[in-house]
């Protein structure tokens, strides 16, 4: 047999490597367990859908004082029940959703009539958000319906809650959602 160099190594690429007398197989082994060496395994799930599949997300930093952990790796994790280790394709590309740097950090607002965003602190986002909601409150609640009826219903805004979201948090935001008068409320969870 004499290949070209084009033949050579379409056949060393992929299963022929084994066929040329190499076996791959300690080497894969060998270069994900140095891809991991050295890191800190933490469970999560993944948050694009309802369907909740386990990932493994493996941080890199020795935890010391001024040292922030780096996202090196996401996987899926073999020991959770509903996937079993396998990942969709948004799933499998979770680690560019950790280490984008267009990822947001903070809050931000874009105040009326600007086009530029503004970064604000949370404590300002929080400050906003809860006299923004008091105030559409105050203007559009409603104690009685047309036919007379208390009803004490705040209908000028919605709550849609994540796909991830734990059992108690949905419990909570639902409840506070309808301490608010809030009526169109949605949630996987459902509670």
């Amino acid at each position: 047999m004499n290949p070209n160099r084009r033949q050579f190594l379409q056949t060393a690429a992929g299963a022929g490597a084994l066929a040329l007398g190499f076996d791959l197989q300690p080497l894969r082994a060998q270069a994900r367990a140095l891809k991991t060496a050295k890191t800190t395994e933490t469970r999560s799930n993944c948050p694009y859908c309802a369907v909740c599949c386990g990932v493994i997300i493996h941080t890199i930093g020795d935890r010391s004082k001024n040292v922030v952990p780096q996202v090196v790796h996401v996987e899926g994790d073999p020991d959770h029940p509903v996937n079993r280790g396998t990942l969709c394709p948004k799933g499998a590309a979770l680690l560019q959703d950790c280490v984008n740097d267009r990822r947001l950090t903070k809050p931000q607002v874009r105040r009326p009539g600007k086009t530029e965003w503004e970064d604000i602190s949370w404590d300002q986002a929080l400050q906003e958000l809860a006299r923004r909601i008091k105030d559409d409150r105050d203007r559009g609640f409603l104690e009685f319906d047309e036919h007379g009826r208390k009803v004490n219903r705040f209908p000028n805004i919605a709550f849609a809650g994540g796909a991830t979201d734990s059992n108690e948090f949905c419990w909570m935001a639902v409840k506070t959602m309808a301490a608010l008068g809030v009526i169109r409320h949605e949630n996987v969870a459902r509670t």
